[in-house]
């Protein structure tokens, strides 16, 4: 803990402009307290592994949203998930935390490793450097570069074409110093490196499935290299094995970082999902885990991935729970004709309460057919009845038992809320103090809640504090092959890297459940899958069989499903211009992703039609408080639009065919 104690010091707040630490830290050195001179290499890596997996958690939450992955309730964020009215917030923290936290200590950590001919944390640096740098364009375009990390405050702003080159080259220096051997005076990887233990092939693996992932992104244009992509993944990840993933963890001796006050050792997507209580799964993912290719086949992810929550609670005299049913989160439907969301808004789901005592509320609804379906819902679980009010209403009242976990509030359209199950859960730093650290439930905050034991979720897979946090995997680098083969026109080899990829995240996943199980989670979803189940499903028609039935969409949508809270589902979604369908012949890749029945970003996405890029969301607004109230005049010599409400729907530089086309968005 150490490390991450004294790396809070050596990255120092700075100016956007990224001004350097080496004067403002210029005072007596303290043996203890290491300052930026004296930060040994090994110190820098874990706060740069970790402050980056912070950046990209936040960046991978609100992209989700976007991609149909995530829903909120949040202010900030719910619009991204059902309106796409984009609020200017939703774009700060990612910046923020990557250039602060991040970014401030690669030049330092490079000269640093530079000077003791330690090439492997020259290449951290490196590697680092180009997953930050290609994260802010992906997500805002473009961005100060060549001049981001010196000493001006007011750094010059680059296009989309020499940052995306800058981090490429920035990914073959480090896969030639990864090759090199170092010194014996160098410090050795495996004293820094938390990620990959200073396993030198795994880095190198790492950086060529990176270049293969930054490669994809070329796909609509003219110098797209299918055979180049094939070059690297072939010198990428082989197995599961070599997965780079960031560990993380339940522990009581956690420490908060020092800009926004989270945990640092839990997964970065958790900080920004699961800590709270107003994120749900959608019914666009969870559809997929249910029905994939209209085959009615329950994926064996389903039950570790949508959340449940405990129901049907009977409380023992002691007030404990003696017994309960588990309830599976139902979808958010985000884009299609949702009543709820129509009936009530965008924010129409609020978290649930727990029921100390029995609880009777009446609900008015006039609609018959409405009134009859909420009865039967409400049936299946309280005690239910159709009455008339004083008033000659009809009204449906509903008693909710001592134990019950219920919406405290008259409106219909709340009240069956506990059928969106919250994506939470808890930490020992926020809230499981007095749980063992083997224990991530999402409890109900009332003491006698928490006293009765009552779940309130059982969160998901890759959204828990002690979930990997993955950077690079197999699984994504199978679905790239199958990618790329599928448009050289090889189906017979694209579907064998579909099912490679589809198979590796099961047996990924299963890997890691096993291990939760060994470490003592009681957690259900938290066990192993059976494995009967898995060998059914990859048999079963949700799953392509033969390669002259295999389309894009398959792999698009497996590669979904696998990446969940990712950043790249995103990306993916952009270069097949999302449901389209008018990317060369493969068809709608994304059936029913559109805009909602809610849609008021009218001012920000102002295309009319799905095949006008800017019907979609392609970018975010820069940092409205950072970037456009400091750095304005530099922000619009590259982009004059970057300060136009629509920027929302402006292509980046890879998302483009050609130069030609980009740069007259930027004119």
């Amino acid at each position: 803990m150490k490390s991450f104690k004294y790396m809070m010091a050596a990255g120092c707040l700075l100016t956007l402009g990224l001004t350097s630490c080496s004067d403002f830290l210029d005072v007596n050195v303290d043996p203890d307290k290491p300052n930026n001179a004296t930060a040994e290499v090994a110190n820098r890596v874990p706060w740069i592994e970790r402050m980056y997996m912070y950046s990209a958690g936040v960046t991978n939450y609100r992209t989700s949203m976007i991609a149909g992955v995530l829903y909120s309730t949040s202010g900030t964020q719910g619009p991204a998930a059902v309106t796409w009215n984009f609020a200017n917030a939703t774009s700060t923290t990612t910046y923020q935390t990557f250039f602060v936290e991040c970014a401030s200590n690669l030049n330092d950590l490079y000269n640093k490793a530079k000077a003791e001919n330690a090439y492997h944390y020259m290449a951290v640096a490196d590697v680092f450097h180009a997953l930050g740098f290609m994260q802010m364009l992906d997500v805002y375009g473009e961005i100060p570069y060549t001049e981001a990390l010196g000493n001006s405050p007011v750094p010059a702003y680059d296009d989309g074409k020499t940052i995306f080159n800058g981090c490429i080259a920035k990914l073959d220096e480090a896969i030639e110093l990864l090759g090199k051997a170092q010194p014996a005076t160098a410090t050795p990887l495996s004293k820094g490196d938390l990620m990959d233990g200073g396993d030198t092939q795994k880095w190198l693996k790492l950086a060529y499935g990176l270049k293969a992932r930054y490669l994809l992104k070329l796909s609509k244009k003219a110098e797209f290299n299918p055979d180049e992509i094939l070059e690297c993944l072939a010198k990428g990840p082989q197995s599961i094995d070599d997965n780079s993933v960031i560990p993380c963890y339940n522990s009581g001796q956690d420490v908060t970082d020092y800009l926004l006050g989270d945990p640092i050792m839990t997964n970065g997507n958790w900080n920004c999902v699961g800590y709270g209580t107003t994120q749900r799964i959608t019914k666009y993912y969870t559809d997929l885990l249910t029905n994939m290719r209209g085959a009615g086949v329950e994926d064996p992810r389903y039950t570790k991935i949508v959340p449940a929550v405990m129901t049907n609670i009977k409380l023992d005299d002691n007030g404990k729970v003696r017994s309960y049913d588990w309830a599976r989160s139902k979808g958010v439907d985000c884009h299609g004709d949702c009543e709820r969301l129509k009936a009530v808004g965008w924010n129409s789901i609020v978290a649930p309460t727990w029921a100390a005592t029995d609880k009777t509320i009446s609900y008015a609804i006039s609609d018959d057919a409405k009134r009859a379906a909420f009865l039967a819902d409400m049936k299946k679980v309280h005690e239910a009845t159709e009455e008339t009010d004083d008033k000659g209403n009809k009204v449906v009242k509903v008693k909710y038992q001592a134990g019950s976990v219920f919406v405290n509030n008259s409106n219909y359209a709340y009240a069956g809320d506990t059928a969106y199950v919250s994506l939470r859960s808890n930490s020992k730093l926020t809230g499981n103090k007095d749980k063992e650290e083997t224990d991530v439930n999402w409890y109900f905050s009332t003491t006698d809640a928490l006293n009765a034991g009552a779940v309130g979720s059982t969160g998901s897979f890759q959204l828990r504090p002690v979930s990997d946090f993955e950077i690079m995997t197999y699984h994504e680098a199978c679905f790239i092959k199958a990618e790329v083969l599928y448009r050289k026109g090889d189906k017979a080899g694209a579907l064998a890297a579909y099912k490679a990829g589809i198979k590796a995240h099961l047996d990924y996943m299963q890997k890691k459940l096993t291990a939760w199980k060994g470490q003592g989670f009681s957690n259900p979803d938290m066990q192993p899958m059976d494995d009967s189940k898995i060998s059914a499903y990859l048999a079963s028609d949700a799953v392509c069989q033969n390669a002259s039935d295999l389309k894009m969409s398959d792999i698009m949508l497996q590669k979904y499903v696998a990446m969940g809270c990712s950043l790249e589902n995103w990306n993916d979604m952009r270069r097949f211009n999302y449901s389209a369908g008018n990317i060369k012949d493969f068809g709608v890749v994304y059936p029913g992703m559109d805009r909602s029945v809610l849609f008021t970003g009218t001012d920000k996405l102002k295309g009319t039609s799905k095949d006008d890029p800017k019907y979609w969301p392609r970018r975010w607004r820069l940092p409205a408080t950072l970037e456009l109230s400091y750095n304005e005049a530099q922000a619009l010599a590259v982009n004059k639009h970057a300060e136009d409400t629509d920027i929302w729907s402006y292509p980046v530089w890879w998302d483009c065919a050609t130069d030609a086309e980009y740069e007259g968005y930027l004119k």
